[in-house]
C-alpha cells in the first residue's frame, strides 16, 4: 500500500499520523545520536538535530572519554608465539 493511501485512510478514521511520527522520532533521538536516526529513517541530519534539541537530547554529554583507551595499569597478555 502506498504511504499516501494509508495516510488518507487513517485521516478518514480521525487518526493523525504526523504527531505520532514526530513523537516516535523524538523518542529515537533520545536513545541514539541524531545522525544515526537520520540515516536509519532517511531524514536530513538538520531535521533530526532540531528534533533532538526539542527533545533535550543533544548527546554531547555522552562523549566523555576516548573510545579505545586502555584502563590504567592494563598490560596485554603475552603468548608463547610472540
Amino acid at each position: 500500500m502506498h504511504p499516501e493511501t494509508l495516510g488518507g485512510l487513517l485521516k478518514v478514521l480521525g487518526i493523525h499520523n504526523v504527531p505520532g511520527r514526530t513523537s516516535a522520532m523524538r523518542q529515537h533521538v533520545q536513545q541514539m545520536p541524531a545522525p544515526v536516526v537520520a540515516d536509519a529513517l532517511s531524514y536530513h541530519h538538520v531535521t533530526m538535530t532540531k528534533l533532538a534539541a526539542e527533545a533535550a537530547a543533544t548527546w554531547s554529554r555522552y562523549v566523555t572519554a576516548p573510545r579505545f583507551r586502555s584502563p590504567t595499569g592494563w598490560k596485554p597478555s603475552t603468548t608463547r608465539d610472540s
